[in-house]
């Protein structure tokens, strides 16, 4: 599978954002989800939109509001006068990507609606249960600024998320490109499907085959634990948060061609797998990703921990 292709497709459409392009893609083929905090108009919906045209995928939409309520989301049960019964009408989450756009301006239920279709990839309603289509892929994106109407989300909710991260501005060069030119969503029609469900599912099966060496064992076992018992830290990262850190080293290996995950892919991709799922002490005056900076230097530079064992 040639993703060099897929990503300059996408270049195309939204400039100068491949390399965000491909770690969305890699959460994709580690089965995962992604959360994108960022300023309004820096093109968050033109990348999900993008990446759906890449990959061949059904997409759908929901903006997040106060007044969103799970129902709104999963669905619900409405009553057929044919059938003279109640049958279930499948909500906007039935779809392979979902955009939930602005995420945190729904309240804490609306929000708890998405765990168990992150977590499972079903849906439950008044004690019925409903697979969702395979894959299942959730972009989230909520606004870091505004802080009016809006519903910081819970530490259980963030942990579903594989990473976090931000589009972020264009450069200079690329922005008077972008100015001077049509508007980029008239330029999605130039993404064809390289990708389909199938072939998503199996690539899915094949980042599972990318080794983790035992120095990049190591390597994780050790930030682990160090997050556990940072001066900084009250809550470090769990054990899922450490799968879901090697998942997508393996997703992002695959893309680049790689048979194995390499100790720079993981201090890479550290980055935005870890700093979401640690809950610092109120006296820290760091934020997350200062501390694993400093973590992941510390562990570097022990040459005992990276001892490759045989």
């Amino acid at each position: 599978m040639d993703f060099l292709t897929i990503l300059n497709s996408i270049d195309r459409v939204v400039k100068g954002k491949k390399q965000i392009a491909e770690y969305i893609l890699g959460a994709l083929l580690a089965k995962g989800h992604v959360l994108l905090e960022d300023v309004p108009g820096v093109g968050k919906t033109l990348l999900a939109l993008a990446i759906a045209k890449a990959t061949g995928l059904e997409f759908k939409r929901i903006q997040f509001t106060s007044d969103t309520l799970p129902s709104d989301i999963l669905g619900s049960f409405i009553f057929d006068v044919k059938k003279n019964d109640f049958v279930f009408k499948p909500g906007p989450i039935f779809t392979n990507i979902l955009l939930a756009d602005e995420i945190n301006r729904a309240s804490p239920k609306t929000q708890s609606a998405l765990l168990e279709a992150m977590a499972e990839g079903q849906v439950t309603v008044e004690g019925q249960t409903f697979k969702l289509p395979e894959p299942f892929f959730v972009i989230a994106t909520q606004n870091p600024l505004e802080e009016w109407g809006t519903f910081p989300l819970p530490t259980s909710q963030l942990d579903r998320f594989m990473i976090k991260t931000s589009v972020g501005y264009p450069p200079p060069e690329i922005e008077k490109d972008i100015l001077a030119g049509e508007n980029p969503y008239n330029r999605l029609n130039l993404i064809r499907p390289y990708l389909n469900k199938e072939t998503i599912k199996l690539l899915q099966k094949n980042v599972e085959k990318i080794s983790l060496i035992p120095i990049g064992i190591n390597f994780v076992e050790e930030v682990l634990l160090r997050t556990r018992n940072h001066p900084d830290i009250h809550l470090g990262v769990s054990t899922r948060g450490g799968l879901q850190w090697v998942k997508f080293s393996k997703a992002i290996s695959l893309i680049r061609k790689l048979d194995f995950v390499t100790l720079e892919i993981l201090k890479e991709t550290a980055m935005l797998t870890l700093p979401h799922r640690l809950v610092l002490k109120e006296s820290s005056l760091k934020e997350p990703q200062e501390v694993i900076k400093e973590i992941i230097q510390e562990v570097q530079e022990d040459k005992k921990i990276l001892k490759e064992e045989i």
